[in-house]
C-alpha cells in the first residue's frame, strides 16, 4: 500500500485557485470605492490574496472587473 504524506485537499484547492495580472476590486455597485487595481489571486474559498500577501474577504468585494 502506498501512502502519501502530501495532503490531498491542498492539491484540490490549487485546481480552484485564478490568477489575475490586472483585475480592479470594487467594493460597491457605483464602482466608486477601488479596493485594490492590478495582480491578485482568488482562492477557492472565495478569499482574493493580493500581491503584498493582503487578503480581501469576499463580504468585502462587490466585484472584479478582469
Amino acid at each position: 500500500m502506498v501512502v502519501s504524506t502530501e495532503p490531498v485537499w491542498q492539491e484540490l484547492t490549487d485546481e480552484f485557485v485564478q490568477e489575475y495580472e490586472n483585475a480592479v476590486v470594487y467594493a460597491d455597485m457605483e464602482q466608486e470605492t477601488i479596493l485594490h487595481e492590478g495582480a491578485l489571486r482568488i482562492l477557492a474559498n472565495g478569499w482574493i490574496e493580493l500581491p503584498t500577501d493582503r487578503m480581501l474577504s469576499p463580504e468585502a468585494v462587490h466585484h472584479i472587473d478582469i
